[in-house]
């Protein structure tokens, strides 16, 4: 497909970057439906895999979200058996979340599915430019500002 919209700027990827992430959303949340997860869902369960138990308001910081919403998306992920939530030990006002050992499970689940999309989005390069993409894209999210710091609402 010729990206006909990119044409009259070369060199500018903003477009080609806004298009391949919508592509990958749209079929990551086709291939998630199954799960009965959404992108988010995985991105928060990852967290938790990755960093282990986590303060509601450390896991608003870190998913860059508002605390109400990280809220919401924690009921349904505790709602679903992925996720336990406590009060914790040290200050009863605060939640301490956890990953739950289906929420790893399902997690492996929407990683695989996620993976075959990437696969599918990404089709028309090797392994070693994948690889190349990966390292500057990695490189290119050190500089960026979080979404709430360059919001004018905020």
């Amino acid at each position: 497909m010729t990206l006909h919209f990119v044409a009259g700027q070369p060199g500018r990827s903003a477009p080609l970057l806004d298009y391949l992430a919508r592509r990958t959303r749209l079929r990551a949340e086709v291939a998630l439906a199954p799960l009965n997860l959404r992108p988010r869902h995985v991105v928060a369960l990852t967290v938790l895999r990755d960093r282990g138990a986590s303060a509601q308001q450390a896991m608003a910081e870190t998913l860059d979200m508002d605390g109400t919403n990280v809220v919401g998306l924690l009921n349904e992920l505790e709602a679903a058996g992925l996720v336990e939530r406590r009060r914790s030990p040290q200050d009863r006002r605060r939640h301490v979340v956890e990953i739950t050992p289906d929420g790893r499970e399902r997690l492996a689940e929407a990683e695989a599915a996620v993976a075959a999309v990437e696969d599918e989005v990404l089709a028309a390069l090797d392994a070693e430019q994948r690889q190349t993409l990966y390292l500057l894209l990695h490189r290119a999210t050190n500089g960026v500002v979080r979404c709430t710091e360059e919001s004018p609402e905020h």
